[in-house]
């Protein structure tokens, strides 16, 4: 199947400029390619994750994907789709989102294969020597201002207010754009479904600079397409908070958990956008989908794959450990990195190493509102002890119920987890 029919079929196209140029252009050529990612943070989120995979795709499909690092761009910010101006980070700080963002993207796109690697470039590189004097004479002179205000992330935000700043910044990666076409023969740009003006402005760029030549020039844009969920909230939040790439910002086992949470109504829609399994595959889980959704087949799948790409096999085995012994209650056989990540979000309480009866941690831990409390929810069989029930009022908890000597978990009920932790 030829790369552009896969993603129709996948719906991971949005637009696409020349559409049969382009189709014959990668049928007839290995193309160079690039995305690019701006370092806004000192890691990516799951929103980033369609754009790194479609440079993948490529790859897979023999041609030879840039992913692009904006070390340049990202001192200046982007405007689209925002509607207020972005703070500006220093250079010593961008430099370091820039830097985390180049090892994160050479991980997971396995830079090191011997075998058409992917390549990280920084734009810092050439937009960072660029003088004004250059910019204005070079790439300023071949923008109209008109062409600059109909453009969307421009104009949307006219009557907000932009500065020359951001409004500069179409220009900027207009010349990633075309740095990559004179020097590395790259002839295609993808991105974010707001980045189609951005990415047709390259295109002008790349044009007018070339006009008087001969030689025909050849420079395509492909957008993806802005990912929504079935109940209409932001893909990409998980209570609030954004889904990140970075294990010590969302723990795999978290990040394992958004996944096998998603809605049922998305689940073949994420398999399409974000897993390689073919088309046969994907039908015999749609199947299952529809026959036996309890058992949650097709989620689990999306789970293991997004999960072992983004971190590792053993990632996936540790998440579905914890899992499964939240579910059965076995909670000793866990370690500490394990515990820390599948009761990240519980309360917890600092305790001094010493034991302690269980009634008087109960309530120091605010378990139980009351030392009366504590005791009848203990004789009433509703607290366990490391997945344990324990029944005795006079119950002394000791060095032997702390896991690996830094935890002790305490559930009150069915579900209400407690973590204490030692000192």
């Amino acid at each position: 199947m030829h790369i552009l029919e896969d993603l129709e079929k996948r719906g991971l196209i949005n637009q696409v400029t020349d559409r049969e140029g382009l189709e014959k252009h990668l049928s007839e050529n290995v193309v160079t390619l690039y995305c690019g990612f701006d370092p806004t943070a000192d890691s990516l989120h799951i929103g980033h994750l369609v754009p790194l995979m479609m440079l993948k795709r490529f790859q897979k499909a023999g041609h030879k994907p840039i992913a692009l690092v904006g070390g340049g761009t990202g001192m200046i910010g982007d405007p689209s789709g925002r509607s207020t101006e972005r703070s500006l980070n220093t250079e010593e700080v961008v430099k370091g989102f820039s830097d985390a963002l180049k090892a994160q993207i050479s991980k997971i796109l396995e830079v090191d294969k011997d075998e058409n690697p992917v390549v990280v470039r920084n734009n810092h590189d050439w937009l960072g020597s660029m003088t004004i004097i250059d910019f204005l004479r070079d790439a300023g002179k071949h923008f109209g201002v008109n062409y600059m205000l109909a453009k969307e992330s421009v104009s949307a935000r006219i009557e907000q207010g932009i500065s020359f700043t951001e409004f500069s910044y179409m220009i900027l990666q207009s010349l990633d754009f075309q740095k990559l076409y004179t020097q590395e023969n790259c002839t295609l740009q993808i991105g974010g479904s707001d980045q189609w003006g951005n990415i047709t402005a390259g295109m002008e760029l790349i044009r007018r600079a070339r006009e008087n030549e001969e030689e025909e020039v050849k420079a395509f844009g492909l957008t993806v397409p802005l990912i929504t969920k079935a109940d209409g909230t932001k893909f990409g939040k998980s209570a609030g908070n954004a889904v990140w790439l970075d294990a010590d910002k969302t723990s795999p086992y978290e990040f394992y958990q958004f996944w096998i949470n998603t809605d049922d109504r998305d689940v073949m829609k994420f398999l399409r956008y974000f897993t390689f399994l073919s088309e046969d595959e994907l039908m015999e889980l749609e199947k299952e989908v529809e026959n036996h959704p309890e058992k949650r087949v097709a989620h689990t799948r999306l789970a293991e794959e997004v999960t072992r790409m983004v971190h590792s096999e053993e990632s996936v085995k540790q998440a579905q450990k914890i899992s499964a012994s939240l579910f059965s209650g076995d909670l000793k056989s866990l370690t500490a990195d394990e515990i820390e990540q599948g009761f990240k979000d519980v309360p917890s309480y600092q305790a001094d190493k010493v034991d302690i009866g269980l009634v008087d941690l109960l309530v120091n831990a605010k378990i139980s509102s009351s030392k009366r409390q504590a005791r009848e929810d203990i004789t009433n069989g509703a607290v366990s002890i490391n997945g344990e029930r324990q029944q005795d009022v006079n119950y002394v908890v000791s060095e032997l119920d702390r896991l690996e000597g830094k935890f002790t978990i305490i559930r009150r009920g069915k579900k209400k987890y407690f973590l204490i932790r030692y000192n």
